[in-house]
């Protein structure tokens, strides 16, 4: 049975029904492509993948919670679309996950807490949609992460103490949000920073 299924680059503008049928699939990649709509329920169906790419579409609407049963994900890439809407909750499911890319959408509301789950992250990439609220402290238990972009959101309040868990961190990237008060000093735990980026903010002190 087929595991492994790419469509890279080509003129598809849906994403073929007949592709949920394929349920011993590990690695679907249709990046790259001209699909438009939405990405459908039946994702869910494919339970045994391990990657799966989306990105640099034309997708929109909301990210299905059925997307919380492909519990073998390792790779998860939706960026580049017209995604709307949250980040589902169901994503807590996903903790083998290890690169989740959802940057350039037009996601709203808060950073989930859930996604504190994913003690395997090694890359998250959140920047440039319309995200608001707080950097929920459980971003703190993503020991592993060595890069973390939320850049271009609307995202407020202080920077949690606990972004200093992340000592594994060589890239951090917050800025052009709303962030307030001042940096904190656990920011120096991050000794293995090449670089950081705080502009566009409302930092203090």
């Amino acid at each position: 049975s087929l595991t492994i299924l790419g469509v890279y680059e080509t003129n598809i503008s849906e994403i073929p029904s007949d592709i949920f049928n394929l349920t011993s699939l590990t690695y679907l990649n249709l990046g790259g492509n001209q699909i438009t709509g939405s990405i459908p329920p039946e994702i869910g169906n494919l339970t045994n993948l391990e990657r799966l790419y989306l990105n640099y579409n034309q997708l929109s609407g909301e990210i299905p919670p059925e997307i919380g049963n492909l519990a073998n994900l390792d790779n998860l890439n939706l960026s580049r679309n017209q995604l709307t809407g949250s980040i589902p909750t169901a994503i807590d499911n996903l903790t083998n996950l290890e690169r989740l890319y959802l940057f350039d959408n037009q996601l709203s509301g808060a950073i989930p807490p859930e996604i504190g789950n994913f003690a395997n992250l090694y890359s998250l990439r959140l920047f440039e949609n319309q995200l608001t609220g707080d950097i929920p402290s459980e971003i703190g238990n993503l020991t592993n992460l060595v890069s973390l972009n939320l850049w271009s959101n609307q995202l407020t309040g202080s920077i949690p103490p606990e972004i200093g868990n992340l000592t594994n961190l060589t890239y951090l990237d917050l800025g052009w949000n709303q962030f307030t008060s001042s940096i904190p000093p656990e920011i120096g735990n991050l000794t293995n920073l090449t670089e950081l980026w705080l502009s566009g903010n409302q930092l203090t002190g």
